[in-house]
């Protein structure tokens, strides 16, 4: 079928933004339920970025008056997301992602045990880690590394003992994702990190969906190695952490000029840290509240759903969940196609996790957690965030049954 072009567009992206614009002026609404993929930059965050687009300029690492100021703002906001987390100043290291902190971890970790004398090469991960550490786990089985990857149970929870049972003489780090980005589901954590300490393996922790949500500590969590991100917390993209307690032996994985102990080299982004630690001054004094209100909306859609539509299914833990996730599938129709319904009514959902939503194959966390291929096709994440109000899940509950109902009537896999 051909593309409609919309007056005065003539590429696929402007008819795309017509598109969007058109929508919004006949439906009224702009309801964004996908914070888990992303979040709006916070204004008081976006106001402390400010100066350092223009009038603050410096290389934090030159001598002159520029340079010294860029630092003493860039020692400060590693101060600030270090108190956040219970953690060392000197143990932040800034990165420009989660994705880069998980490689980091990863590689960085394996690289220094394999560089020592009677180094282990054997690491524990889960089945429901996000691509950045699968992928990267999967480039170390290249390199000669033994990668055990560990089932969890329906809910997507692991089981502290078994992670107890499959660490050996040979391990040097286990790495669990702190709560799920996909499910919510949150992890047993302190459990985890306490069996870790007692066998003498670095523990890592992948806190891109948690840190905001839920407090973090990484010394009551026994957590060697920690893992966030800006903008899934308000603040601007192009800024992650890697929390590395000290006394950890790690290797680099970008060499050049010695930024960040040496561990990240590259131009430090001043503009984007400084955000990030403004973040997470705001989320500090705000995290419970919010989480509090989250909580509320969320179980109101979670309950909404299961009452109104037929055959539909939480996925994900009910209870030991982001206050912000609710995640579903639905019998007999694919989330691609509730996504694009939704879509059209001006609500943005997603299938899973947004690194890899332009995959055709199921979500490898779905199936870890016992769906079947047919099942996991039919998912649907909803994330709340900071914005989203009751009017707005009152709105969806309103038109998802609608959508799910017209998708089933044309659908090839109704029974």
């Amino acid at each position: 079928m051909q593309k409609r072009i919309y007056p005065h567009t003539t590429t696929r992206t402007e008819n795309q933004r017509y598109f969007n614009r058109e929508r919004r002026f006949l439906f009224g609404v702009g309801v964004y339920l996908d914070y888990a993929a992303t979040t709006p930059v916070d204004p008081r965050v976006l106001k402390r970025m400010m100066p350092y687009f223009s009038k603050k300029f410096g290389n934090t690492m030159s001598l002159h008056s520029f340079g010294q100021e860029a630092k003493a703002d860039l020692e400060e906001s590693r101060e600030e997301v270090a108190n956040f987390i219970g953690a060392k100043l000197e143990e932040i290291i800034f990165t420009g992602s989660a994705t880069e902190s998980n490689n980091l971890a990863l590689k960085g970790i394996a690289l220094a045990r394999r560089s020592s004398s009677g180094g282990g090469r054997h690491i524990v991960i889960s089945q429901i880690e996000h691509p950045c550490i699968m992928e990267s786990a999967k480039w170390l089985e290249s390199q000669g590394f033994e990668i055990t990857r560990m089932a969890v149970d329906k809910f997507g929870r692991i089981n502290p003992e078994d992670i107890n049972k499959a660490i050996k003489k040979e391990t040097i780090l286990v790495s669990i994702i702190h709560a799920s980005n996909e499910i919510g589901t949150i992890q047993p954590i302190v459990e985890i990190g306490k069996i870790c300490k007692e066998k003498g393996v670095y523990f890592h922790t992948d806190s891109s969906q948690s840190l905001g949500k839920i407090p973090i500590d990484v010394n009551l969590m026994n957590i060697d190695l920690l893992t966030a991100s800006s903008h899934k917390m308000y603040g601007p993209k192009g800024a992650g952490l890697l929390y590395i307690r000290k006394g950890t032996k790690i290797e680099p994985i970008l060499h050049g000029g010695g930024q960040e102990s040496g561990l990240r080299s590259s131009t430090v982004n001043v503009a984007a840290i400084l955000g990030f630690a403004e973040a997470c001054r705001i989320s500090k004094k705000e995290i419970k509240k919010e989480a509090e209100r989250l909580q509320k909306l969320r179980d109101k859609l979670i309950r909404g759903i299961l009452t109104r539509v037929p055959n539909s299914h939480l996925n994900g833990h009910p209870k030991m969940r982001l206050p912000n996730n609710a995640n579903f599938w639905f019998e007999f129709i694919e989330g691609e196609s509730i996504i694009i319904q939704l879509d059209l009514l001006g609500v943005a959902g997603s299938t899973g996790s947004a690194c890899s939503s332009i995959k055709l194959e199921p979500s490898h966390v779905l199936l870890a957690i016992g769906l079947k291929h047919e099942q996991a096709h039919g998912s649907l994440r909803l994330s709340l965030g900071k914005w989203t109000t009751e009017k707005e899940i009152n709105y969806v509950l309103k038109v998802l049954p609608g959508i799910i109902k017209n998708l089933r009537k044309i659908s090839p896999f109704k029974a």
